[in-house]
């Protein structure tokens, strides 16, 4: 067995370029209930494991840990970090890089966030819910409390049109302050005390379905402090990503906390000094190592784009190696 021990990524789905990273630095377990999430092709081990809903999904995870040496555990997708958070808490996954379960929760829970960020003096939009409050002004975003991917989010311009869009989202809302200003998300990375490691912003140029495709990498002090700020007063371990408005009229106000990499884990990627990317920091966690926080750190000014691309597979669903152009794999850029 190697010494060095593997990193286990859930819910890997189709995120090639986060597995891709991790394996250039690490032997990586990807993990995932369908056996086609293209992502697991490019990991050490890909490995079908039950719906997280599934009593079998921990208990599968931990014999896939003691069978790889895997040393740290990195969700990709909101929906397994509770059940990551309750399973480190009672010692059968301590390798999961998540945070404390009450975190996880209310993380989870976006008016939850709103009122957790509240309690640590950290700015967030005003927020109500339906039926409590009237909201102190509008325009207002309602959206949904257990939302994802920018799912039934809609602009209400006034009390009338908010009252239809509470009535005709199938699910709890609540009603935020529409910011009047540019989007950022700063992607963080914690180690396994709370520390923050880093904080990088990047711009929000365009998004669809609620993830970034288009961004540029930003030297931002007031938004470095910010990321760094709430990772360490949330006790985050590992990564995640505080998305924020700068509002011409009440300045910053963080609109989401998702304690996982966001949709465009690139840009940490490219912005990181050599040997501090991301996945080699969680290397050196998962091997016991405590990298040194270097908040600040990195290099700004680059512009990402993101594209799609496939796999194709044979009869047994093998990668065949082939490639809708030749020579295999798209073109370099020019």
């Amino acid at each position: 067995m190697s010494t060095n021990k593997a990193v286990m990524l859930t819910g890997t789905g189709k995120r090639y370029d986060i597995v891709a990273a991790f394996a250039q630095h690490t032997r990586v377990i990807a993990c995932d209930p369908n056996p086609l999430a293209p992502a697991q092709y490019a990991a050490t081990v890909r490995t079908a494991v039950p719906l997280i809903k599934d009593p079998d999904y921990v208990p599968a995870l931990q014999r896939l840990c003691e069978e790889h040496d895997v040393g740290a555990i990195v969700p990709l997708t909101d929906l397994d970090i509770d059940v990551l958070a309750h399973a480190r808490a009672d010692g059968r996954l301590r390798q999961a890089l998540v945070p404390d379960a009450h975190i996880a929760e209310r993380t989870y829970d976006k008016y939850a966030c709103h009122e957790l960020l509240g309690e640590h003096g950290l700015p967030s939009p005003p927020t109500v819910l339906p039926g409590s409050a009237e909201p102190e002004s509008f325009p207002v975003m309602v959206k949904p409390i257990h939302g994802s991917g920018a799912r039934n989010i809609f602009v209400a311009h006034d009390a009338r049109e908010a009252a239809f869009f509470v009535d005709y989202i199938d699910e709890p809302v609540m009603l935020q302050r529409l910011m009047d200003g540019p989007e950022f998300s700063i992607d963080c990375l914690s180690d396994r005390d709370g520390r923050c490691l880093n904080a990088i912003p990047r711009t929000m140029l365009e998004s669809r379905g609620g993830e970034s495709i288009k961004g540029t990498i930003i030297d931002d002090a007031e938004l470095i402090d910010l990321g760094r700020r709430t990772v360490e007063a949330f006790g985050v371990r590992g990564p995640a990503t505080v998305q924020a408005f700068r509002d011409k009229d009440i300045g910053l106000g963080i609109t989401d906390v998702n304690t996982r990499f966001g949709g465009a884990f690139p840009a940490p990627v490219y912005a990181a000094r050599p040997g501090q990317s991301y996945p080699e920091l969680i290397a050196q966690m998962a091997n016991g190592e405590r990298p040194e926080p270097h908040v600040g750190d990195f290099g700004a000014g680059t512009t990402f784009t993101r594209y799609f691309w496939q796999l194709e597979l044979d009869a047994d669903l093998q990668p065949t190696g082939r490639d809708i152009v030749s020579p295999p794999g798209p073109p370099a850029p020019r």
